[in-house]
This record gives structure tokens, sequence and C-alpha cells, in this order.
């Protein structure tokens, strides 16, 4: 199954969870916010949260300075 993540196409898991596609891409457990179809999809929502076919993601990491 393909999902895009920030504009590249990425081959997933059928039913894979959000954690389980951040696991794929050896993602930091902290810092990053992740929106699914241009929703915000809260972090205690990651682990219920099936992705489909197609689905359009934009992983954003936090980043330290100013």
């Amino acid at each position: 199954m393909k999902v895009q993540v920030n504009n590249k196409e990425v081959e997933i898991i059928p039913d894979s969870t959000l954690t389980q596609l951040t696991a794929q891409l050896e993602l930091p457990v902290q810092g990053i916010a992740i929106a699914v179809n241009n929703k915000m999809i809260p972090r205690t929502e990651w682990e219920g949260f099936i992705l489909h076919e197609n689905d359009n993601l934009v992983i954003i990491k936090a980043a330290c300075g100013g």
C-alpha cells in the first residue's frame, strides 16, 4: 500500500497505524507532529489511527534555535 509522506511516496504494510509508520521510518519518539489529509492527529490517537491507500501525510520535526 502506498501513502505520501512529505510529498514522497512510501510503501507501507496495509492497515498500518501511525505508530507503525513512525517505527518504519525510524522517526524520533518525541518532537514530531503528524497531519493526515490536512488534519493534525494527536499523539494519543496514533496507535489506533489506521492509514489508507493514498493518504497524504505531513510530518513536522521540532527544531531548536531561533
